[in-house]
């Protein structure tokens, strides 16, 4: 049950449903309620799409490029931290946020919902090392089909959350927002620096 919880806390941090919902607000002003919802439902299945695919190859992937799980925990522990860094101050990260050349091509485009909801804002850098994470930290398939509802249970949550922007962004505002990351940032933080600790015993166990 632990590792469910700290595995939730870490995905749902990372894509940050609630703070991703007042940003898809603000670049679907003046949108239909339909179009919107629209919007919500191909986003969340696309980012599904791509963190699904990083769930299942996760460990072919690190396998292929000759990447050991300690430390793959190390460097995702490291790239986590950064990332809860940026949510305690209410920053925008690289990790999670476009450039500005993107943002330029973003705003010319009127459907967002690949780019840049899906991708990076939902499925970005630090969502794809989470599911990593989550999928190299066991073998055992249990764990790993506990791992999976992790992950769907977050989806589920956060195509709640763009769903129900309009509803978030009045009741919240930027401010409410903005503090809820910060809670979540400092758990983050806390989880990050455990990954790299977990790295570096594992790694000496070798």
């Amino acid at each position: 049950m632990e590792l469910i919880i700290s595995n939730f806390i870490v995905l749902f941090s990372v894509v940050d449903p609630i703070g991703v919902a007042w940003m898809f607000a603000a670049m679907t002003h003046g949108e239909t309620i339909v179009a919107k919802r629209r919007m919500a439902i191909t986003a969340t299945l696309f980012a599904s799409a791509i963190l699904l695919v990083f769930f299942f190859s996760g460990t072919a992937l690190l396998d292929w490029f000759g990447i050991t799980v300690p430390a793959f925990r190390i460097a995702g522990g490291a790239l986590l931290f950064l990332l809860s860094i940026d949510m305690v101050f209410a920053r925008q990260s690289g990790l999670r946020s476009t450039t500005s050349d993107e943002q330029v091509e973003a705003e010319k485009k009127q459907d967002i919902t690949v780019f840049p909801l899906a991708f990076p804002l939902l499925a970005g850098p630090g969502a794809l090392t989470t599911v990593l994470l989550m999928t190299s930290s066991s073998t055992d398939v249990v764990i790993l089909w506990q791992m999976f509802a992790v992950l769907v249970f977050v989806l589920v949550i956060t195509f709640v959350a763009l769903y129900s922007a309009p509803f978030f962004v009045d009741r919240l505002g930027e401010t409410g927002a903005n503090v809820i990351s910060r809670i979540l940032g400092l758990l983050l933080a806390s989880l990050a620096v455990q990954y790299i600790i977990d790295g570096i015993k594992t790694s000496f166990a070798l």
